[in-house]
C-alpha cells in the first residue's frame, strides 16, 4: 500500500529532474560559442516502484509509479567522429604547410617575371652577341662584367633565402614542439582530473570537453591516435606513445624527425615542415646548385672554326675513340686546320681555349666562374672571377694568333670567335646529368625548374583546399551531433519549464488534499 505522502515524494523528484534539466539547458545555452564544449543532456527514467515484493503486498491493480529521476548528465559525443575530424585535420595540416612553402619558393624563384633569373641570363648571353660585333670596345667588356655580376648575384640571393627558409622550417619544428609537449602535458592533467572525479561518482563533463580540445590541436600538428583506458586516454603521436594516464613521455625534434624518417609521422603541421624542407627546399637547392656547377663547369659540345689556335699546352679529347690529345707546338697542331667539334668544361672550359687582350704577348683565357670558397661551384659560392672582376680586358674573346711557334706570337685584337661562341651558348646543350634525360639548353633546364615548381604548387594547393573542405564538413558533422542550437535548446527550455510549472501544480494540489485530510477529518458537526 502506497504512503500518504508518496504524492509529495513524487512531486519533489519531478521537481529535482526538471530543475537539473533546466539547469542543463542553461549551461549549454551559456557555452553555445564555447570551443570544444559537447551538448550536455539529462538522462532522466521512471523512478522504482517503493512496494516491494511480499507476503503483505498490495492486491490493488496495477502499480503505483513513483515519479522520475535523473540517471546522469552525460554529453553528446561520437568517438568516430572525432576519430574522422583528427585523420583530416592531420591531412590538412601538413597539405597547409607544404602549400605555404612551395608559395614561398615559387617568390623566390620569381618566374616569370622581369627581375628573374631567367631575365639576368637573357642579358648575359646578350652581352655577348653585343661583344661578338665590336670585342675590342671596353664598354662591351664592363658590361659582360655588370651582367656576369648580375647572374651570380641572383643567384647567390636565391641560394641565401632558400638556407633562410630551411632555417625557418627548422625553428617552426622548434616550436611546434614546444607546443606540442605542453598539449600532451594538459591531457595527462586531464586525465589525472578526470580520473579523480569519476572515482567520486561525478561525470566531469566539461573536463572531458577540454582534454578532447587538446587532443583535437596534437592533430592539427601531427598524427594521433587515442586509446580510452581506466585511468584517462593513452595517446599516441607520430608512433610514439606519449601519455598514458597521467605520465607524459615528452617528444624532441630529434624524435620527430627519427619518426619522419621511420615512416610513423605521417600527417600534420611538423610532417609538412620535415617534408618541405628535406624535400621540396633540399631538391630546388640542389637544382640550383646543378644550374650553376653546370654553367660554370658542365659538359657541352662546340665547334672550333678552322683556324682557331689553341694556347700552349690545351688537351681536348679529340683523338680516337675521344681519347685525349694535346696541343702545342712541339706537336705542331695547336692550329685547328677544319671545323671541329669539342666537349668543353662549360662557359669556364670555353674561355680557357681563347686570349686575353690584356698584355703583349698572348694570355690564355680565364676561367669567367669561380667559388667565393674555393670548393665546387654552387649558387650559393658562384662569383666572378675577382682578376676578370678588376680587369675586364682579362675576357677573352679572340681565338686565333700570328707567328705560331714563335716568341713573338700576337693575339689577333679584332677576331671574334670566341665572343661569337659564347653568345651561342644561349642554344647549346649542355650535360645536366640526371637533372635532365637528355643534355638541353640552360633555359631547358631553368624552365623544368620553374614548370616543376608550378605544378607541384598547384598539386598542394588543390589538396590543401580538398583537405579543408573535408576537415569542415566533418566538422560540421561533429556539430551536427554534439554542437549546441540555440533554436533546440530554447525548446527544451520551455518544455522543462512547462513540466517544472506542472510538478509544482502537483505538490500544490496534494498540498491543499493532505491540508484538509488532516485538519478537516473528524470535525463533522463542529
Amino acid at each position: 500500500m502506497t504512503s500518504t505522502f508518496h504524492s509529495i515524494e513524487t512531486a519533489k523528484r519531478s521537481l529535482n529532474t526538471q530543475t537539473a534539466a533546466l539547469n542543463t539547458t542553461g549551461h549549454n545555452i551559456a557555452n553555445v560559442n564555447t570551443e570544444g564544449y559537447s551538448r550536455q543532456v539529462v538522462k532522466m527514467q521512471a523512478s522504482l516502484s517503493m512496494e516491494a515484493y511480499g507476503f503483505l503486498r498490495s492486491t490493488a491493480a496495477g502499480q503505483m509509479g513513483a515519479g522520475v529521476e535523473f540517471t546522469s548528465i552525460e554529453r553528446v559525443r561520437q568517438s568516430f567522429l572525432d576519430d574522422q575530424f583528427r585523420n583530416e585535420s592531420s591531412n590538412s595540416g601538413s597539405w597547409d604547410i607544404k602549400f605555404d612553402t612551395l608559395q614561398k619558393l615559387e617568390s623566390i624563384v620569381n618566374e616569370p617575371s622581369d627581375t628573374g633569373i631567367r631575365k639576368v641570363l637573357d642579358n648575359f648571353w646578350s652581352a655577348w652577341s653585343d661583344l661578338s660585333q665590336d670585342p675590342e670596345n671596353i664598354t662591351n667588356r664592363k658590361i659582360i662584367k655588370e651582367t656576369t655580376q648580375a647572374l651570380t648575384d641572383a643567384m647567390n640571393q636565391i641560394s641565401t633565402q632558400l638556407d633562410a627558409l630551411t632555417s625557418d622550417l627548422t625553428s617552426n619544428v622548434s616550436l611546434k614542439t614546444t607546443e606540442i609537449n605542453s598539449l600532451l602535458q594538459t591531457v595527462a592533467d586531464l586525465n589525472n582530473n578526470i580520473t579523480k572525479l569519476e572515482g567520486l561518482g561525478d561525470n566531469p563533463n566539461d573536463l572531458r570537453d577540454q582534454r578532447d580540445l587538446a587532443i583535437d590541436k596534437l592533430s592539427k600538428l601531427a598524427n594521433v591516435q587515442v586509446t580510452q583506458l581506466s585511468d584517462g586516454y593513452q595517446v599516441t603521436l607520430g608512433g610514439q606513445l606519449v601519455v598514458t594516464g597521467d605520465q607524459v613521455t615528452a617528444v624532441t625534434a630529434e624524435g620527430l624527425k627519427a619518426a619522419y624518417d621511420g615512416g610513423t609521422l605521417t600527417g600534420g603541421e611538423v610532417y609538412g615542415m620535415f617534408m618541405s624542407r628535406d624535400k621540396y627546399v633540399t631538391d630546388y637547392k640542389s637544382q640550383m646548385n646543378q644550374l650553376a656547377n653546370t654553367l660554370a663547369n658542365g659538359d657541352i659540345e662546340i665547334t672550333l672554326p678552322a683556324g682557331t689556335v689553341l694556347p700552349e699546352g690545351t688537351v681536348l679529347n679529340t683523338g680516337a675513340n675521344n681519347t685525349p690529345v694535346t696541343y702545342s707546338n712541339a706537336n705542331n697542331n695547336r692550329t685547328i686546320t677544319a671545323d671541329t667539334k669539342v666537349t668543353v668544361k662549360g662557359i669556364n672550359g670555353l674561355l680557357q681555349l681563347g686570349y686575353t687582350v690584356s698584355g703583349t704577348t698572348p694570355e690564355k683565357g680565364l676561367a669567367l666562374f669561380t667559388s667565393k670558397d674555393s670548393g665546387a661551384i654552387t649558387a650559393g659560392n658562384i662569383t666572378l672571377n675577382p682578376l676578370i672582376a678588376t680587369d675586364p680586358n682579362k675576357i677573352s674573346t679572340s681565338m686565333r694568333v700570328t707567328g705560331v711557334g714563335t716568341t713573338n706570337e700576337k693575339v689577333v685584337i679584332g677576331n671574334n670567335d670566341m665572343a661569337l661562341a659564347m653568345a651561342g651558348l644561349k642554344t647549346a646543350k649542355f650535360d645536366f646529368g640526371a637533372a635532365l634525360s637528355t643534355p638541353g639548353t640552360v633555359d631547358d633546364y631553368f624552365s623544368s625548374i620553374v614548370g616543376e615548381l608550378g605544378v607541384q604548387t598547384q598539386e598542394a594547393e588543390r589538396q590543401a583546399k580538398n583537405a579543408e573542405q573535408l576537415t569542415e564538413q566533418v566538422a560540421l558533422n561533429r556539430a551536427s551531433v554534439s554542437g549546441v542550437s540555440l533554436d533546440e535548446e530554447m525548446t527544451d527550455l520551455i518544455k522543462f519549464q512547462h513540466a517544472y510549472s506542472a510538478a509544482s501544480r502537483f505538490m500544490t494540489t496534494f498540498d491543499e488534499l493532505l491540508n484538509k485530510l488532516i485538519n478537516g477529518t473528524g470535525r463533522v458537526g463542529l
